[in-house]
């Protein structure tokens, strides 16, 4: 390397200093370099106080800037601990110590700790801990990295905490994977030991760089009865085939240790029926597939809901285009917006909402849309005698199929207020079937026969139009929850499990619905269904009762050989073990009173319906009464039914990154988005002891499936 090269690359000369030199070869090599990427400035804390440089045969040396000794520190072959150990271990006898031997400043505890405020404590600056709340502060807000570079975030710091050495966003990098690494690695742990039962959501993202992103999400109940939702995967896909998928979320099971699945709910793609012929399969191979996978595959009520209204829609769609047209046009221009509120002011419009445009894909903001313009129809018509070109855009602009709107009629508003009232069930309902903190798999029957009175009363309708829209719904509605083959049969048994409903009014609803034809059959399969599914549970706690009753093994002290000896000891240690055999023979045969558990359940009276009815707490308090039945009510009403849960990692208007964060790596987004979800979520209890038999029960189910080692330790 020649002189001026390597003058470049260790001090980064500008172009204009290397075209004074005077060979033409060296200019050219000059400019290459200065295309390279700009050195990283050195990241270890050892190189504030040393100062690198280079000695007469050309090795790369560090000096110390306190008492000058110096150290090899060549990029390649040495390392920094020995200049780290020179400033840590007191070896430099000029360097400053680091360490406050003086008063701790005094500081009242935040309220976020838990204490009370007022409470007086000591405080002391520590740069680690600074280090780590920025990587939160980072996650949680979802701020760029480069915030730390930024001028006003510099100065802030620099007042409120002087000491604190700023990172560059690289390093900050580096501090949120780590968090991500170390949080994980927690909450494997925490999986491990607790074991829960868990129901899966997944979806599929799309970044603006075209990258496909598979989002997994898994949701259980812990045994304290609090429903968890956790993002276990956010990866990239090389497609959206299904066995694609399928391996993926196989792979995600595996490094999680999560082979209990109970079911995965999905949207209707039909890529999406193959990935969960895939897992299930794959469930089956483990011996952790319940019922051969029956119940696995849950189709998102929020996604059928959708389809269902956009086949209504499309009946009143001439009064859709209008009224979206008149509020795009109005909506383009500042002048415009002025000129349609002096409208509204001298009609004595009270109306404070203002105009909002939809997304014509997405049918819950055509709703809103219609629910704020109906307020404005003496507006628009106002509009019309100062806006000559508002009549001529409506005539003349296309819509998204290429027609023409034309202008808003009376008829239009008509189907306006009409529609308004009709979807308004539609929104609710997709609102409260989409939530992911609290349970909606009780309430999943229930909406779907109360949707179905009120499309059967909307098809008596008088008004022609809403007529022709119900009909077009219900005919969409009957395609998913009109077919035996084509229903889940957890919709009926979470049903079932809700104490305010039981097995009467599921009977008495399937008839309603369904008919006598085709209800009589369904309320069979479910009951049977329902009593098979117990049975299983039944079956699972028997091993239970088997592995808690076995005798001692000769593993045991000698303290429990010299009490058989005794005559009194063994009598009574005799009728013991009879009385366990002759627990242990019921529960085999069959004739053990857990098994009439479901039916003690049935035989009681309903509980009455209150707004602050809350199913999870009912069924801990139960618990005791109901320990079989419990167990197969926490794995049941966790189902989610809706993917939602998926889709909210980023935003419910698109499945679209944005630019932030498709402008990382993928390695980096999946770690942000589950820090981002996991430091929301409360924390997961684990007290081994109390649930001491719980652990046993599924160790012993893992050892009688033979599949320990598909489980990944930590």
């Amino acid at each position: 390397m020649t002189e001026i090269e390597s003058k470049i690359s260790e001090s980064g000369t500008s172009n204009d200093t290397i075209h004074n030199t005077s060979s033409p070869n060296e200019v050219e090599v000059d400019i290459e370099a200065s295309k390279k990427r700009k050195a990283m400035e050195p990241r270890a804390a050892c190189w504030k106080h040393f100062e690198k440089f280079i000695d007469k045969d050309g090795a790369t040396k560090a000096k110390c800037n306190y008492c000058g000794k110096t150290y090899a520190a060549a990029t390649k072959g040495n390392g920094t601990s020995a200049m780290n150990n020179h400033m840590t271990k007191k070896k430099c006898p000029n360097f400053p110590s680091t360490q406050d031997y003086g008063q701790k400043l005094i500081n009242f505890l935040p309220s976020s700790t838990g204490e009370k405020e007022g409470v007086i404590s000591t405080w002391k600056f520590d740069q680690a801990q600074s280090r780590r709340a920025l990587a939160q502060m980072i996650i949680v807000d979802e701020l760029p990295f480069s915030i730390v570079e930024k001028e006003g975030f510099r100065n802030i710091m620099k007042v409120v905490v002087p000491q604190f050495h700023i990172p560059s966003r690289r390093t900050l990098t580096r501090d949120c994977y780590e968090l991500y690494s170390e949080e994980k690695k927690l909450l494997k742990k925490s999986f491990k030991e607790a074991r829960p039962k868990v129901c899966l959501t997944t979806n599929t993202w799309t970044s603006i760089q075209r990258i496909n992103y598979l989002c997994l999400t898994a949701h259980f109940i812990d045994r304290n009865w609090t429903l968890h939702k956790r993002i276990r995967k956010f990866c990239p896909i090389s497609s959206h085939k299904g066995d694609e998928m399928a391996a993926s979320i196989t792979n995600c099971l595996l490094d999680w240790g999560l082979d209990n699945v109970f079911t995965i709910t999905v949207d209707n793609a039909s890529s999406n029926s193959v990935t969960v012929k895939e897992i299930s399969k794959q469930l089956t191979n483990w011996g952790t597939n319940i019922m051969e996978g029956q119940h696995l595959h849950v189709r998102c009520m929020a996604h059928i809901l959708n389809l269902i209204v956009q086949d209504g829609l499309k009946e009143v769609g001439q009064s859709v285009k209008r009224v979206r047209q008149a509020v795009k046009y109005i909506r383009q221009s500042p002048a415009r917006i002025k000129k349609f509120k002096e409208c509204c002011e001298s009609k004595l419009i009270t109306c404070k909402k203002s105009l909002c445009l939809d997304v014509p894909t997405r049918w819950n903001s055509t709703y809103l849309m219609f629910d704020t313009t109906q307020h404005f129809e003496l507006a628009f018509e106002r509009y019309c005698f100062y806006d000559n070109g508002f009549l001529d855009y409506l005539h003349t602009h296309d819509c998204e199929d290429g027609t023409k709107a034309g202008v808003l009629t009376s008829v239009d508003w008509e189907n306006v207020r009409s529609m308004i009232k009709f979807l308004e069930t539609f929104y609710t309902l997709t609102l409260k079937v989409s939530g992911s903190k609290y349970v909606t798999n009780n309430v999943h029957f229930v909406e779907i026969v109360e949707l179905d009175l009120i499309l059967k009363e909307m098809t008596e309708n008088e008004d022609s139009n809403l007529k022709k829209m119900a009909e077009s719904m219900r005919d969409k509605f009957r395609k998913y929850w009109g077919e035996l083959d084509n229903m889940n049969k957890m919709i009926f048994t979470s049903a079932v499990l809700d104490p305010r409903n039981k097995l009467d009014y599921v009977h008495f609803a399937i008839g309603d619905m369904f008919g006598k034809t085709i209800g009589e059959p369904l309320v069979d399969a479910v009951d049977k269904y329902m009593k098979a599914l117990f049975d299983h549970y039944v079956k699972k706690s028997s091993k239970v009762s088997l592995f808690s009753s076995s005798p001692p093994t000769s593993s045991g002290n000698s303290s429990s050989i010299s009490n058989v000896s005794d005559d009194d000891n063994f009598q009574k240690r005799g009728s013991m073990r009879t009385k366990l055999e002759f627990v242990r023979h019921k529960v085999v045969s069959g004739s053990s009173s857990s098994k009439s558990e479901l039916g003690r359940y049935l035989a009681e009276d309903v509980e009455p319906e209150t707004d602050d009815f809350d199913i999870l707490k009912w069924w801990k308090f139960n618990e005791p009464r109901f320990p079989i039945l419990s167990e197969m009510a926490r794995d049941v009403l966790v189902i989610p039914i809706s993917s939602v849960a998926s889709e909210c990692a980023f935003s419910t208007g698109g499945r679209i990154l944005d630019p932030f964060r498709s402008s990382l790596t993928p390695k980096l987004v999946q770690a942000l988005i589950s820090l981002q979800d996991w430091y929301r979520s409360e924390p997961i209890p684990i007290n081994v002891e109390e649930d001491l038999e719980y652990l046993e029960l599924l160790e012993l189910d893992m050892a009688h499936s033979g599949i320990e080692s598909i489980i990944v330790d930590v």
